[in-house]
């Protein structure tokens, strides 16, 4: 055959350099077996163990490998293989926009701030652009006719580019450029951070469009430290602080005013603020000493209208900031400082660290030594002449870490942070000093936490689910095709060592919907075979020589086989467009699939094929049980059109009637919130653990947040579900869920567990094995991205098969199917999300199984237009109606081997992949049935009655005047 030798090369090149990328996996996991089966599970052992074994080099003339080149090369596994965390942060462009203002106190400019943080909550569109938006309105709603090149605007010393007659569009363009510097910025002062603490294959990179960095850290198991460590700006600054005496008057008359008005502010009348801030208790400089479960209610207090307005003259501009951890002897506490701010809240010293390193004071306690830059070692003379036997406070991200007295003036910029610090902790701020600050605020807006226990079973879950689907495809495929089949399994064999090896080369990430990706690439390089063999057998049936069958059988699949793939690639696409983490890397690996399966299964397959058929060996392509399966078959469809229309009338009508009766469950991906999967060591009542953990979960103002419990997996472990404190970002709104949580669940663990073990819970522990967090505006950007996906899916798909079919009724018919087959599927999830046994959320993992049948059932689809196309070519004598039900009915046979074998590998992913995978997999199993039905029953229903008029009927009969013979599968 022509450019069998090409093909041949390519294969070769393509294999060798696959083998190359994945060597260093293969030996890395090598040096891990050997160290463990020597070591166990003692974690010191198996690291000496480990250090022994990497003096080791494996040296194969082409390359050499030693432990550590293989470790950084090795294939990375995502989060949900290996446990670790992945985090979203968002660097807080207020900040950013009042940097450029100078800090800027115009009424209108700061109008327009408020505004666009409001309007942020429910906008898809970044900061800056929301913030012209609401500047323009808000410049004319006032009259004032400013000019973003104003001096009170953006006309300043930080921008020297702007004149006072610069353009607005030329200003804007100007912002725009120093705000994507300054994430830039933040994500190189990110990657320096991450690099000091020593992580193996970590991932980080900008989120494009957006002011948000992504940071995925696998094998991490300090969680707390690393958000510590990533959400920290290092803007270190110096205040002023105002002592107790100042502000007790205060207190006391905001005490008054909630007995008062206690509803308008949003807390309960019987709140008596005075002992909640424990004044009698509060150590040092500070002015109060509150409950760590009373913080939240404190801030909402402080910062609420009512409190801000009662404030006295000299406490107009301050500032109430935390300590940064509870002092020794008050564990549960945290003491709050009052801070004399400005009417630009700038801090009077706020420079950067020029170096910073670990010491110790006169007491033998850990210090932080740090040596300021320039202009922050002057402004620190300045001060502490101002303020010689004063308080002022050092703080960290609007924490405090130290609020000492200054006894002499400090001239050269060295000066010490004290704090009770631990050696990790010091280290940890040195690092983060010495990196460099952010050029603004960062907040973790989206965080996954995998445990280490959960990523191992993830392994284990998976690879039993690929090697069962694996099983089954090779011996259906070599049941039913006898020789061929076993020539299709070393296609696919091949295929998915191309796919491994190209996903390595490329850095791609590999997650638990990967190996799910692959799978279905695998059902597809399964559906390309038997469309070649199908049509093979129809040249045999017709009494055609096997040479010929075969090169007739090629050349007829071709065409069917590249618009399967080639739409099935178009839904990947988008889904790669609109998706984020694991769903990326199911887009990633499904993308690369397809590609691999046509080189594999049209390409190599044919070459292997032939080269047997030129030595004169003949190929069987059936077995004698499945020789005359589907043979002679005819039904007329499009006949019964109208029963099907009635049929899928009627589920469409259940559907929408329980979508708006019954509703959604949404996942926190879409609503915003919180969730945990938490394994307890015996059996436990979720009804019980919901009402234990809601009585914690209570706002200021006395209402319920929500809380949901529901068993995951098993009897013995639950995902609990919260929205409470879901719009305060900060990692102490994350700790005080957790510590909720675990309070909630005391009396079910195991005695004597405390919060850290219950936070990281390790193999056979009881504990959280897993979280997420979505705050509201990543929400709103993932559902919004999902809808669009899905919309842009369909449009794809429409204009593909209008320029491929030329006909617009078939676009139209192939999309009422999937409307058809989407509509079914929502109703599904929402009449039953309350009854089964595991996930049935409408999240982004289910976008994406949306997106996949419709993938699969366009494919399926595909094929019947394909042949109907065929059809209308060559057999013009028909009837439309008995075109259109030979066409169906001699793809039945490839309509069902697809149909079976894809449903069986998505049963063995669903039964045997993991309680994560669950709910993908059931959308997947109910989407391909429904997907199979209305391709014959919808889409091409649809596509005949808009047809019809085109080709003279014939109204005797539907059947068409082609003889049995011609009817084949």
């Amino acid at each position: 055959m022509q450019g069998k030798g090409l093909v041949t090369l390519v294969a070769i090149v393509l294999g060798l350099i696959c083998l190359n990328e994945l060597l260093p996996s293969f030996y890395a996991n090598k040096i891990e077996k050997e160290a463990r089966a020597v070591a166990g599970e003692n974690q010191v052992k198996y690291q000496a163990e480990l250090d022994r074994l990497s003096k080791d080099t494996l040296n194969l003339g082409f390359t050499k490998l030693d432990y550590a080149s293989a470790k950084q090369k090795e294939m990375k596994l995502g989060l949900d293989l290996k446990g670790g965390i992945n985090v979203l942060l968002e660097i807080n462009q207020r900040d950013l926009v009042n940097d450029l203002s100078n800090y800027s106190t115009n009424a209108t400019l700061i109008e327009a701030l408020n505004r666009t943080d409001k309007a942020q909550k429910n906008s898809s569109k970044q900061y800056i652009e929301d913030f012209f938006t609401q500047f323009e309105a808000v410049n004319k709603e006032k009259g004032t006719n400013l000019k973003l090149a104003d001096p009170e605007i953006f006309g300043n010393t930080n921008l020297s580019e702007i004149k006072f007659n610069t353009p607005d569009d030329q200003v804007k363009n100007i912002v725009r450029k120093k705000i994507d510097a300054s994430v830039g910025t933040a994500y190189e002062v990110l990657r320096t951070r991450i690099d000091k603490m020593g992580v193996t294959q970590p991932n980080v990179q900008r989120v494009p469009g957006t002011g948000r960095i992504l940071v995925e850290m696998p094998g991490i198991k300090d969680i707390d430290r690393v958000k510590k460590m990533l959400a920290t700006s290092a803007k270190l600054q110096f205040w002023e602080v105002q002592l107790m005496q100042e502000v007790v008057p205060y207190f006391s008359q905001l005490d008054q005013l909630i007995k008062a008005k206690g509803d308008s502010i949003g807390v309960a009348k019987t709140t008596n603020l005075m002992n909640l801030i424990q004044l009698n208790s509060t150590p040092g400089n500070a002015v109060a000493n509150v409950k760590l479960s009373d913080t939240a209610v404190v801030n909402k207090l402080l910062n609420s209208d009512a409190a801000i307005k009662a404030r006295p003259i000299n406490l107009k501009y301050t500032q109430f900031m935390w300590g940064y951890k509870p002092e020794n002897n008050t564990s549960n506490s945290l003491v709050l400082y009052a801070i004399r701010g400005n009417i630009t809240q700038k801090a009077p010293v706020d420079g950067a660290v020029e170096s910073a390193n670990i010491n110790y004071d006169q007491l033998g306690r850990i210090v932080v030594d740090m040596q300021m830059d320039s202009q922050g070692a002057r402004d620190w003379k300045t001060m502490t002449e101002k303020n010689k036997g004063k308080v002022v406070a050092v703080t960290l991200d609007n924490r405090v870490y130290t609020a000492p007295s200054v006894n002499e003036v400090i001239p050269n910029g060295r000066t010490q942070i004290s704090g009770n610090f631990t050696q990790e902790e010091a280290k940890d701020l040195v690092d983060v000093l010495g990196a460099g600050k952010l050029p603004a605020g960062a907040k973790i807006v989206q965080a996954d936490v995998v445990g280490p226990s959960l990523g191992a079973e993830s392994i284990n879950d998976g690879i039993m689910s690929f090697l069962i689907a694996f099983a089954i495809i090779i011996v259906y495929i070599i049941f039913y095709y006898g020789g061929a089949g076993v020539y299709a399994v070393i296609a696919m064999t091949i295929n998915l060592f191309y796919i491994f090896g190209i996903m390595d080369s490329v850095d791609a990430t590999l997650t638990l919907p990967g190996i799910a990706g692959i799978v279905l690439s695998m059902a597809m390089a399964v559906d390309a075979n038997v469309i070649i063999y199908e049509r093979t057998k129809e040249e045999l049936f017709l009494g055609k020589g096997i040479m010929e069958a075969y090169k007739d059988g090629f050349k007829h699949a071709i065409s069917a086989i590249i618009d399967g793939h080639a739409t099935t690639f178009i839904t990947a696409l988008i889904l790669y467009i609109f998706g984020t983490g694991p769903i990326k890397g199911f887009a990633v690996t499904l993308m690369i699939g397809l590609v691999m399966t046509l080189f594999t299964s049209v390409l190599l397959s044919r070459v292997m094929i032939f080269s047997r058929l030129e030595k004169g060996k003949t190929l069987s392509v059936w077995t004698a049980p499945t020789k005359n399966l589907f043979r002679n078959t005819w039904l007329d469809f499009i006949g019964k059109r109208k029963w099907s229309y009635i049929v899928s009338g009627i589920l469409m009508v259940i559907a929408i009637g329980s979508i708006a009766i019954n509703g959604f469950k949404y996942g926190i991906d879409f609503t915003g919130g919180r969730n945990f999967v938490v394994r307890f060591e015996k059996p436990v009542d979720a009804e019980k653990i919901e009402a234990s953990i809601g009585k914690l979960m209570v706002t200021a103002d006395g209402q319920n947040n929500i809380v949901e419990a529901k068993t995951f997996g098993n009897s013995s472990q639950l995902k609990i579900t919260t929205d409470y404190l879901i719009d305060d970002e900060s990692l102490t709104a994350d700790q005080t869920v957790e510590q909720k949580i675990y309070e909630g669940l005391k009396s079910e663990l195991p005695a004597g567990m405390t919060l850290a073990e219950f936070k990281s819970a390790d193999k056979g522990h009881a504990g959280i094995v897993s979280s997420t967090k979505v705050g509201p505006t990543v929400a709103d950007d993932i559902k919004t991205h999902g809808m669009l996906a899905v919309a842009a899916s369909l449009l794809g798909i429409f204009i593909y098969i209008l320029v491929r079919f030329d006909k617009w009724q078939f676009s139209l018919g192939a999309v009422a199917g999937l409307f058809h087959d989407t509509v079914v599927i929502l109703g599904v999830y929402s009449l039953f999300y309350k009854v089964m046994p595991f996930n049935m959320e409408i999240n982004q993992d289910f976008i994406a199984a949306i997106l996949t049948v419709i993938g699969y059932s366009i494919n399926d689809t595909v094929i019947i237009f394909d042949r109907i196309r065929e059809y209308l070519r060559e057999k013009k004598a028909l009837t439309l109606a008995g075109l259109f039900d030979d066409s169906i009915s001699s793809t039945i046979g490839r309509t069902f081997n697809t149909s079976f074998t894809t449903i069986l590998v998505i049963l063995a992913i669903f039964i045997f992949g993991g309680d994560n995978l669950r709910g993908f997999m059931f959308c997947l199993l109910i989407g391909i049935g429904f997907g199979t039905y209305s391709s014959i029953f919808i889409a091409s229903a649809t596509a005949y009655d808009f047809l019809k008029g085109k080709k003279k009927e014939d109204k005797v009969t539907g059947k068409s005047s082609i003889s049995n013979a011609e009817i084949v599968n």
